[in-house]
Formats: structure tokens, C-alpha cells, sequence
């Protein structure tokens, strides 16, 4: 399995355990974060490679912290989670950047299937 480094950004702190678990034991190397404003004052920003980020955070949007990460680093691979299934909220995710949209409930082996061919 991969060891990759996965920026997790959300703020529903069950959403965010479950998530870690399923990663981590998929082999992953997860660096959580409940907000975006902790993921861009991390020392590990430099780490990652691969975001996996809900929308609806506090602060900076999900979104925004998408395009703030790919203005960086352009090649950054990112998916977005989401509960809002509006068609310009979800067509604004993939503007920003994101490579694919996964509404919640999360489809635990859609979800994994995707970050192995995004985030290698």
C-alpha cells in the first residue's frame, strides 16, 4: 500500500475519526485537521500529498482553501466531500480544483478507489 501523506480537513469530529480510521487502515498517513486555517499554518503543509477537504468548514470554506493549496502547488490532488448537493456549489469544487466530488454518506470503497487513482 501506499504511504502517502493525506491532509484530512473536517469539522464534523465523527466524520473526522471514521475517516482517519478507514485511511489509515488502507495504509495511508493521515494529518487531520478541523479547520483550513490549521492545515495552512501547519508545518506539514509541505507533506502532503493528496487533500481530501469537506466545504462546509468554519472559516475558510473548503473551496477556497482548495484554490489557496493548488495556487501553491498546481499538481496538488484533491477530492471534496460534501452533505450540499447543489449543482453550482458541487461544478464550484471541481473549478477550484478538485478531482472528484463524493457526497455524503460516504461510499467508504468509492472513496478509496479514488484517492488510489488521484493521489498516487
Amino acid at each position: 500500500m501506499s504511504s502517502s501523506f493525506i491532509a484530512l480537513v473536517e469539522d464534523d469530529q465523527s466524520v473526522l475519526e471514521a475517516l482517519e480510521s478507514l485511511l489509515e487502515y488502507a495504509g495511508y498517513e493521515v494529518l487531520l485537521y478541523s479547520c483550513a486555517e490549521d492545515l495552512l499554518g501547519s508545518s506539514r503543509l509541505a507533506d502532503i500529498d493528496c487533500l481530501i477537504t469537506d466545504i462546509g468548514l468554519p472559516g475558510i470554506s473548503g473551496i477556497e482553501l482548495l484554490r489557496t493549496l493548488r495556487a501553491r502547488n498546481p499538481e496538488l490532488p484533491a477530492i471534496v466531500i460534501t452533505a450540499r448537493s447543489e449543482p453550482a456549489l458541487l461544478q464550484a469544487a471541481t473549478q477550484a480544483g478538485a478531482r472528484q466530488v463524493f457526497l455524503k454518506p460516504l461510499d467508504n470503497g468509492q472513496l478509496l478507489d479514488a484517492i488510489e487513482a488521484e493521489c498516487r
